[in-house]
């Protein structure tokens, strides 16, 4: 066998046949969503239905958040350039880091170091809560999942946790983040509702993903919406413009139903 012999345990491929984490995908097409698809390759093993619908769900709740954040600029100030689709939105793609789609991997990191310290310690996870707010101010450290520029409370926060609820996937990481949440208020003096991030951030320690690929979950959100401004920015404005960030109007249509 070659010294550049190499293994891979994602994805087999033979002639006629492909299989992902060793189910033939011929036989998941049509059985399983794209959702429970993306938790298969990331975890190894297909999701219940609860957990596939609140995955769904947490894509949805990201998908896109108007013209003004900074992957959106990005991708569609590539695209006014001439640029190809794929470049524009990987150039979004390339944006989306620590300040902006960071925030659940840093949040998901806080909740588990919470859970650790509360086990290692024997206290109870308020009095470890606090202690370690305490400890991130003293070294200028902000909670990432918190606050939010536009919203005094996230709508997409209330609906995810209720979700999970429903489902029987809130447990103590929902209750951590909520523990945190009024910490929070309480040593600042005022309210930093959970953010979507942070949301997304504590059903994701629920179902036990590593927050190594925490902001995974954010980029392949935000992928098609990326994909929906590059385009719209190709076919519907002048090249080479200069785009303001904030100087914009939505004039798509008004709020709709569900039916």
């Amino acid at each position: 066998m070659s010294e550049l012999h190499w293994k891979t345990a994602v994805t087999e491929v033979k002639p006629n046949k492909i299989s992902l984490r060793g189910y033939p995908v011929d036989k998941l097409l049509g059985k399983v969503s794209f959702a429970q698809a993306i938790y298969l390759v990331l975890k190894g093993e297909l999701p219940s239905p609860e957990v596939g619908k609140l995955i769904d769900a947490i894509f949805v709740s990201s998908v896109d958040h108007g013209a003004s954040p900074p992957s959106v600029l990005a991708a569609r100030t590539v695209a006014s350039t001439g640029a190809e689709l794929n470049s524009a939105v990987a150039a979004g793609v390339q944006a989306i880091s620590r300040y902006h789609g960071g925030a659940i991997e840093e949040g998901m990191k806080l909740f588990l170091k919470i859970a650790q310290r509360v086990e290692e310690t024997k206290k109870r996870e308020e009095e470890v809560i606090d202690e370690i707010l305490r400890e991130m101010k003293e070294r200028k450290q902000r909670a990432s999942g918190f606050g939010h520029r536009l919203h005094t409370q996230d709508p997409r926060t209330k609906k995810l946790f209720a979700l999970a609820e429903e489902l029987g996937l809130a447990g103590k990481y929902v209750h951590t983040a909520r523990g945190v949440e009024k910490a929070m208020e309480k040593q600042l003096g005022k309210a930093l509702p959970i953010n979507v991030d942070g949301a997304i951030a504590a059903l994701l320690c629920e179902l036990e993903i590593p927050p190594e690929i925490g902001n995974a979950f954010f980029i392949i959100a935000r992928v098609p919406g990326l994909v929906a401004h590059v385009h719209e920015e190709r076919s519907r404005m002048k090249p080479m413009r200069k785009i303001h960030p904030q100087d914009y109007e939505y004039d798509g249509p008004q709020e709709r139903e569900i039916k």
